[in-house]
């Protein structure tokens, strides 16, 4: 792998400035559960869901108790998350949807469910636009069977299909396929079928995530044991760099490092997570961010559900420091295409960044891997496969 290419990528700023209208408050909402627990999740959820239909009233709850969690703001993106949050059903998804626009008083903009394939029929499917849900994330992770059966699964390949074959009969023209790449194999062919047959059906955006050992999970546990061995780094790097050049070629912009769209579909609530907008998350494990503080909910469905029912908000914040804010923007900043802005770091934090970090940001600059353009600087194509290194490198 050359590390010195050196790529001058778009920074995104053209459609950043026409999202600058919509940098407005989002809702995240934890659906915490699951038919099976996946191999390599990490996440929280329960597969007992007898005790769903109440989990939902207490996200309605919740939601009434920290209605001035944002102080007044406008909700323009809300995303429901999980765990499953395509078990429920549309009449607790709808239960949802109207406390919180009556709570905040707003229509929003984008209304996203992440959802399996295999709990997508065609009533679910219309139901859920009638709804006002008009964007799909939808869990698929591999075309191949066999993949899917070691990640443990729920559904199968003609599943995954059909279901993009339902959302689009419903009338979803917004959705999004998630990957995996980094799956251990002799070569990359596993990895080139999966992402050929993401983009012959033309989704209006890609979230491809590396295949990640956590250490509470099955993979983690056979890991530790020397049942797994995952795929090394160049391997996994190789089918990163196979990835931004097969999406380039199709026409999608890789505006986050995980994340690419056709132009002007743009995943709208995650985009402003990356620009520090805030947002107020609801259920068990769910985290919230007001623009200074963040916050978090105990991760236990049972003690959730306890604290909710007694009138207590089973929520613990998070001081940040202004070098802790900083940093914070500079990591998330620089997984994107836009990257940071040095004269708002100079501006909001009252710092020269260019002034502390000279040597070192001429130092990437020199290897091709920071891009230096009107005060911005972004990772250049090959610079995005070290984005953690780099940013830590730039921390306060």
């Amino acid at each position: 792998m050359n590390q010195k290419k050196f790529f001058n990528v778009r920074t995104g700023k053209d459609y950043i400035c026409k999202l600058k209208e919509f940098e407005l408050a989002g809702i995240y909402i934890h659906i915490p559960f699951c038919k099976q627990a996946c191999h390599y999740c990490d996440f929280h959820f329960s597969t007992n869901t007898s005790r769903l239909e109440e989990m939902v009233l207490s996200i309605v709850e919740e939601m009434e108790m920290r209605k001035d969690y944002l102080n007044g703001e406008a909700i323009e993106t809300i995303y429901f998350g999980g765990g499953t949050p395509s078990l429920p059903d549309a009449e607790q998804i709808g239960l949802i949807l109207e406390k919180a626009k009556s709570l905040f008083k707003s229509s929003p903009i984008e209304v996203t469910l992440e959802a399996n394939p295999d709990d997508l029929s065609q009533e679910k499917l219309e139901a859920w636009k009638a709804l006002g849900i008009d964007r799909l994330s939808l869990g698929i992770q591999s075309f191949d069977d066999k993949v899917l059966r070691f990640y443990n699964r729920a559904h199968n390949s003609k599943e995954s299909l059909q279901a993009i074959e339902k959302a689009r009969k419903a009338g979803f023209e917004k959705f999004s396929i998630d990957l995996i790449y980094g799956f251990p194999y002799s070569d990359h062919s596993l990895w080139n079928k999966d992402l050929e047959t993401a983009l012959k059906l033309d989704p209006s955006h890609l979230s491809c995530y590396s295949l990640t050992v956590e250490p509470r999970t099955a993979l983690g546990n056979w890991s530790q044991k020397g049942k797994f061995q995952p795929a090394d780094e160049d391997f996994v790097a190789e089918q990163f760099e196979i990835l931004q050049e097969k999406t380039e070629a199709f026409g999608y912009e890789q505006y986050e490092i995980s994340n690419f769209a056709k132009p002007g579909q743009y995943a709208i609530h995650n985009t402003n997570y990356w620009k520090r907008v805030s947002y107020l998350g609801l259920g068990p494990g769910a985290h919230s961010f007001d623009g200074k503080k963040r916050g978090f909910n105990i991760a236990n469905n049972a003690l959730y559900l306890k604290h909710i029912q007694t009138g207590q908000l089973p929520f613990e914040t998070e001081e940040l420091s202004e070098s802790d804010l900083l940093n914070e923007y500079i990591l998330t900043g620089l997984r994107t295409s836009w990257g940071i802005d040095l004269d708002l770091i100079r501006e909001d934090f009252k710092t020269d960044l260019f002034d502390l970090k000279k040597r070192e940001i001429e130092q990437m600059g020199s290897e091709g891997w920071l891009i230096w353009k009107d005060k911005n600087l972004s990772l250049s194509k090959s610079g995005k496969i070290l984005a953690d290194s780099i940013a830590e490198a730039l921390f306060i």
